[in-house]
């Protein structure tokens, strides 16, 4: 009788021993966000944004490895590195900036590892070499923003365009997408400048863009920054419409801007304009689940930024039940089947539009994912035209 009480006491002991383990993650996924320095108020949403992705897909556990990298592209590099060699992740959610983001290419590559990047350049998948098909874009490409700003420019009659995009990366690559697709349609680019998103005055560049007399003016910055030049543009006088890209689909736009950004016109996400939109639309029940458990945890709506990690958990959730079909997680087998199932990813429901991924487009968003909005009354309201 002892011995059947104490093999049953061993056996329960074997038991609460094995409970008190835990279970180790069969997915480890990296997540690289700018939540301090210049680039916190993109990297902020994101970050919190990762904490709400699913912690187990399909018939596995999934482990968030979550760093910041200070906006700092130096340490994006570094933070890569260690969780590609030390985390052996399966993909990456990040990072948080376009330079970020284009400058571990090369590493990812190297080591077989999707990376799925909430930037708004396309330059991180476009043009399609070795590196950049690792690579994904949780955001519409540029070129999907442009020819929705073009189809509004056309539509009242615009036949010439001054240019102001930042001096950096977002402003070159913008101009560069722009440009070719505006004459293509018929418009003339009569001015092309540059400011520093630190400035705090572009008289110069606004005195440059009223010599030239457009029709229209298209701003080519991010959130706070991109109202700098629409304000001056009102206090000089100019009275042609401004045109914004998705960059300034952001409170902070409008915080700094007021009154003087009323009327501006913005092409972005559809999540600012939600309750406007129809319910027919594929794309409002996803982003309203979104909007709701955001808001629930952090008490309030999230920035346009947060929605290319929500939407990089969507893609995963799609594309690791298939990888597993092929490999096991912590395998390259598995990150090759990973990557394989991202690209083959088609007529996917996320909350920025629908997403049909090629080897040629690593973004997949095309009209669906774009909204025309203006600045009424202190908040984006939808343009129906």
């Amino acid at each position: 009788m002892a011995e059947v009480r104490n093999t049953i006491l061993a056996a329960l002991t074997g038991l609460a021993l094995a409970a008190a383990i835990p279970v180790q993650a069969q997915v480890k996924i990296g997540v690289i966000t700018s939540a301090t320095g210049p680039t916190a108020f993109v990297g902020i949403p994101q970050k919190n944004t990762a904490t709400l992705l699913p912690t187990r897909i399909g018939d596995l556990s999934v482990e968030y490895i979550q760093y910041d990298d200070a906006s700092d592209s130096t340490q994006t590099v570094q933070l890569t590195k260690k969780l590609l060699s030390e985390s052996r992740i399966d993909a990456l959610i990040g990072p948080s900036g376009s330079p970020n983001a284009i400058g571990v290419l090369q590493f990812i590559a190297e080591a077989k590892t999707p990376m799925l990047a909430p930037v708004g350049t396309g330059a991180v998948v476009l043009p399609m070499d070795d590196q950049r098909r690792w690579a994904f874009k949780a955001h519409p490409n540029d070129s999907v923003v442009s020819e929705g700003l073009i189809s509004a420019m056309t539509k009242r009659g615009v036949k010439t365009v001054g240019f102001i995009g930042r001096n950096d990366p977002y402003g070159d690559v913008w101009y560069k997408t722009f440009a070719p697709m505006a004459e293509k349609a018929g418009l003339r680019i009569v001015a092309n400048e540059r400011y520093n998103r630190e400035d705090t005055s572009v008289t110069g560049q606004v005195l440059k863009l009223m010599a030239a007399s457009p029709d229209a003016v298209l701003v080519a910055g991010v959130a706070a920054d991109a109202a700098l030049p629409n304000m001056q543009l009102v206090d000089a006088g100019y009275k042609g419409p401004i045109f914004q890209t998705h960059g300034a689909a952001t409170p902070a736009f409008i915080k700094i801007g007021a009154k003087k950004v009323e009327g501006a016109l913005v092409v972005g996400p559809l999540l600012l304009v939600i309750d406007e939109i129809p319910d027919s639309v594929p794309t409002k029940k996803v982003a309203l689940e979104y909007l709701a458990k955001y808001e629930k945890q952090f008490g309030a709506q999230p920035p346009i930024f947060g929605a290319g990690v929500w939407d990089s958990g969507l893609l995963l959730q799609h594309a690791i039940p298939q990888a597993a079909k092929k490999g096991k997680p912590g395998t390259p087998e598995f990150r090759a089947a990973l990557r394989d199932a991202l690209e083959g990813a088609q007529d996917l429901v996320t909350s920025q539009g629908v997403v049909n991924m090629t080897p040629q487009d690593h973004s997949g968003y095309d009209e669906r994912g774009r909204v025309l909005m203006t600045v009424k009354n202190g908040k984006f309201s939808l343009v129906r035209d």
